[in-house]
């Protein structure tokens, strides 16, 4: 079953499918999957139900994630389920939710369970949990490490036992799980997701992170996270320059930064290596100039957050525990978390010089380009192999994620091919904070590109048909050629007014479009030519039908709205212009759309 948003609800809409049923799917399916340790807390159907009952007299447009199955890791509280973070001896039942967990059922999704993690966030790998739930297994192989700290919460999604989940990140929990995973994987911008109703890792750079399938689904998501809490003292008011207008639209020349070769580390992988070094190149394709740059600063800035004073964060989140039941916590958790005890306020003071330094040094690189490009991680080991050398591969992993919040950086991990041996690589892309849809936006561009399945592919999909014209249960599907499209600055009167973008797809070859220049703005226009047409690409987006009457309202002569045949047979409601504005206009039908010509221009 295919869990991506646009297509569950495409299902919905369609009647194929109801969220009771793809509730009872994903339950059935937990059964099989069972090896790969994924839950803390799975609820029951009874308790899933208390949910689906909200959906009742409710559409996708009142509820924008209608249905839509998710997972929360188990250090973030959702009402009435126990929060244990992995460690049995500090579990609660906490009596709300959390703020981020709450903004999502309002907008309709339904929890399905608590997932596995390192305990109290404290690794990369998902081996550090206890019995009764042990080490989270890879969803491709489970001689592997699934990543951690937010392990269950990756594979879940990859498995398709939920449509999105959601994690922490503060020192790279929601980037290399979702490389390991073959998942897209957002780090946003410190403070834009509130951390109320969270167990600490280290408060002052802790994220709620958002594993997907696409970059489609994690902007949506983000979208209904992304709220500004007066009671988290850490929230910060997101900037008008990354909000959801901005998402979609990408440069056609970009400058990436990467490392220089030296100091890229793949720790003997010299499939990754490759796997890098061809993630750059298509880059290069879609339209980036690489950037060597020295990657030192950013280095020396990830020694500070274990090696330096914030391990003494993590100690003060959990310090009455530590002290009082040492026993209770891994062996490995309690040497890394207790070494945070004997830090001194001088070694803090130094460490914020040291890192203030580094910052102003990483800023200033990052001001030369668009996004800093560098695996997520350098290789992956088994589950025995960690076992055997829990900290230093512990540490190799995070050689590309733990200066990210130190320094107040964003960043979304996602697919950048296989190894051999079947587990998923990924590249990180990193900007300065606030800059999430920018983000999103080239990890749109990069699938859309690549063309990569996500999770793991072995499961099942339910494709609605997407070629059949639909003006039913309050929709109708609208052909766009120009300034609407995705990336372009009027895509938003269409993402506004809740539209869902349904294809691509061509004309039949019968039109011709034309570069009009009306008042000195340009903007294309399709006219019908059966004689000497061709074939245009166009988008198709369906619109909710109370908003079409405030969005042909917008419009202005010559364009309109008409019927417009695609390349299928279908005949569609769509943009049309006025043929006697073609004499002074430039007929652009060669490069086939008005994004390839501009692209040209």
């Amino acid at each position: 079953m295919d869990l991506s948003i646009s297509a569950l609800h495409d299902a919905y809409r369609s009647g194929e499918l109801t969220p009771e049923e793809v509730v009872e799917f994903i339950l059935q399916s937990c059964e099989q999957y069972s090896e790969h340790n994924i839950w803390i807390t799975l609820l029951t159907r009874q308790q899933i139900d208390n949910y689906l009952k909200q959906l009742e007299n409710q559409t996708i447009e009142s509820m924008p994630l209608y249905g839509v199955p998710f997972v929360i890791k188990d250090n973030i509280d959702l009402a009435g389920i126990p929060t244990t973070a992995a460690c049995p001896y500090y579990e609660y039942i906490p009596g709300q939710n959390a703020f981020v967990v709450q903004q999502l059922l309002e907008a309709g999704a339904i929890p399905i369970g608590k997932t596995n993690m390192d305990q109290f966030a404290t690794g990369l790998v998902g081996t550090r949990s206890p019995e009764p739930w042990g080490a989270c297994r890879n969803a491709f192989n489970k001689e592997y490490i699934s990543g951690g700290s937010s392990s269950g919460s990756a594979v879940a999604v990859a498995l398709g036992l939920a449509s999105f989940s959601l994690g922490t990140d503060t020192a790279g929990s929601g980037r290399v799980p979702a490389a390991f995973n073959n998942l897209v994987g957002l780090k946003p911008s410190k403070g834009l997701l509130s951390t109320r109703g969270v167990i600490p890792a280290c408060r002052s750079l802790d994220c709620v992170s958002i594993f997907a399938l696409n970059a489609d689904d994690a902007n949506k998501v983000l979208e209904h996270t992304a709220v500004f809490d007066s009671d988290d003292d850490y929230a910060r008011q997101n900037c008008f320059s990354n909000n959801h207008r901005h998402y979609g639209t990408t440069k056609k020349r970009f400058r990436f930064a990467v490392p220089k070769p030296e100091q890229l580390n793949f720790f003997g992988n010299e499939e990754t290596k490759k796997l890098f070094a061809e993630s750059c190149k298509k880059l290069v394709q879609l339209g980036g100039e690489q950037v060597e740059i020295d990657f030192s600063p950013f280095l020396e800035t990830a020694r500070l957050l274990y090696e330096g004073p914030w391990v003494t964060e993590r100690y003060v989140a959990i310090e009455e525990l530590i002290n009082s039941n040492p026993e209770s916590l891994l062996p490995v958790i309690n040497s890394i978390i207790g070494g945070g005890k004997q830090k001194m306020a001088s070694d803090a003071f130094k460490a914020l010089y040291q890192l203030q330094h580094y910052k102003r040094i990483t800023d200033a690189i990052l001001d030369t380009v668009d996004i800093l490009v560098t695996p997520t991680a350098g290789t992956i080991y088994t589950v025995d192999e960690v076992n055997a050398d829990p900290i230093q591969l512990n540490s190799n992993i995070g050689y590309y994620t733990n200066y990210m919040n130190l320094l107040d950086y964003s960043a979304v991990a996602v697919p950048a091919g296989f190894m051999k041996n079947g587990i998923p690589f990924g590249i990180t892309l990193t900007a300065a904070a606030f800059e999430d849809r920018k983000l999103l936006s080239f990890a749109q561009l990069w699938q859309a590109s690549c063309g990569y399945k996500m999770g793991n592919t072995s499961y099942d999909y339910c494709k609605p048909d997407k070629n059949i014209s639909r003006v039913h249960q309050g929709f109708v599907d609208l052909v766009v050629c120009g300034a609407h499209l995705q990336g372009f600055p009027l895509n938003w009167q269409l993402t506004e007014r809740g539209a869902e973008f349904i294809k691509s797809s061509y004309t039949s070859a019968n039109y011709k479009l034309y570069a009009l220049a009306e008042d000195g703005i340009k903007r294309p226009g399709m006219v019908r030519d059966s004689e000497n047409g061709k074939k245009i690409i166009v988008e198709v987006w369906r619109l909710p039908v109370e908003q079409l009457g405030s969005f042909v309202n917008d419009i202005t002569a010559p364009l309109g709205i008409g019927k417009v045949e695609l390349e299928s047979g279908e005949w569609l409601s769509g943009f049309i212009c006025e043929p006697y504005v073609i004499e002074s206009a430039v007929d652009i039908s060669e490069h086939g759309g008005w994004s390839a010509y501009c692209a040209s221009a």
